[in-house]
Formats: structure tokens, sequence, C-alpha cells
């Protein structure tokens, strides 16, 4: 095991035992690099790997900490590395999100809010029945996050937030060569805020799987 390796598996099993937790201050470097059996080096190395995926917070002048471990912080890397996917492997994220968004959806027809059903209703409102397809794709970000966030499950949450980015494309070029798919997303967004306040979460994630499965469909077609 190269010796930043090691190091970052020493620090790792520090927060997974409970010997740093979360908001905890790490000890000075050369005394943790002792604790450790580590050079200073792969003990800094370590610690800039660590901060780049959010598990440390390193602050200049203060010392570095443990973050808060938030699964939101810590999947923020997920959208990073999801940024560099290729256009063939968009379907094996979609795949993804047919399996995970529909259950979160299903979910959030137990917990949403009325008021929160009514923002839903007020979003799909403004957006109108002609939207350009970019202030749809905006409002279809948006739409689903706030369904999902009402799942009340911040790790479902993240995860679907992070896998967006690839789909996003996706839905911008239905949207440019589909005919009639505007016009079918708004559809389809009415259909599922309507099982949402039905509290019917069987019908919320049929819809919401038929919403995911469409775009799937169209895109195998096209590659």
């Amino acid at each position: 095991m190269a010796v930043t390796d090691e190091a970052i598996e020493k620090i790792k099993d520090m927060i997974v035992s409970g010997a740093l937790r979360p908001g905890d201050r790490l000890p000075k470097e050369s005394e943790l690099a002792a604790d450790l059996g580590l050079s200073r080096n792969s003990l800094r190395e370590a610690v800039r790997a660590l901060s780049l995926i959010r598990i440390l917070d390193v602050r200049q002048g203060d010392g570095t900490y443990v973050t808060s471990l938030d699964p939101q912080l810590l999947l923020e890397a997920l959208s990073f590395v999801v940024d560099f996917h290729r256009d063939d492997t968009v379907l094996e994220f979609l795949a993804v999100r047919r399996i995970l968004e529909p259950a979160a959806t299903a979910m959030a027809a137990l917990r949403i809010s009325e008021q929160q059903l009514d923002a839903l209703t007020a979003q799909l409102d403004k957006l109108g029945d002609a939207p350009s397809v970019e202030d749809l794709v905006a409002c279809d970000l948006e739409f689903h996050r706030g369904i999902v966030q009402s799942s009340g499950n911040s790790v479902l949450c993240s995860l679907l937030d992070g896998l967006s980015g690839p789909t996003t494309r996706a839905r911008v070029w239905r949207g440019l060569t589909q005919e009639d798919a505007v016009g079918r997303t708004l559809r389809e967004h009415r259909a599922i805020l309507a099982a949402l306040r039905d509290r019917d979460a069987e019908a919320a994630r049929s819809w919401a799987t038929v919403h995911i499965a469409s775009v799937e469909q169209w895109l195998r077609s096209t590659l």
C-alpha cells in the first residue's frame, strides 16, 4: 500500500471508530504523524486528499477539522465524478435513476405537505403550457428535487441530486428533437403531482417510472 493510502486509511479508521467525531479538530500535524507512525509528508497528502472529498476541512491558521459528514456534503464528490461520464453511459445513469427515483416519489406521497404540494403546483403553473426547453429542464430538476427531498431520506436525495447531471443533457437533447416532448413532460409532471395529492404511493411510483423510462426509451432509440 502506498504511504499516502496508508495514511488515508489510518485517518479513516480514527473517524469510523469514533476517535475523531464530526466537528473535531485533528491533533497537530507533528503529533498525529508520530501517533500514527507516518511521515509528515504522507500525512499532509492524506489530509489534502480527504479534504477534496469533504471528509476533512482545512482552515488556514486554525487547523484541520472533521466535517459534519452530512450525506449531502459527502456525496458532492459523486456529482464531480458523474460529470466525467461518457455519452454512452448516460443510459446507465438513467437506469439507476429509474430504480431510485420512483421509490423516493412513493415515499414522498406519504410525507409531502400540502404547502409543498401547493409550491410544486405554482411552479408548474408559472412555467405555462409552452415553455422553452431550457426553462423546462430547469423546472424539471427543481420539481423532482422538491419531491425527493420530501421523501425524508437525505442519502437518497443526495444520490439522486448527483445523478441528475448526465440526464440533463439527455432531456435537453430530447426536447430539441422529439415531437411533443415538452407537452409530454408537463403532462407527466401533472400526473405525478395528482398522485401525490391523492397520497397514492403506487400511482406516484408508476408515473415517476413512466416519466424517466420515456426519456430512457427515446435515448436508447437514438444512440
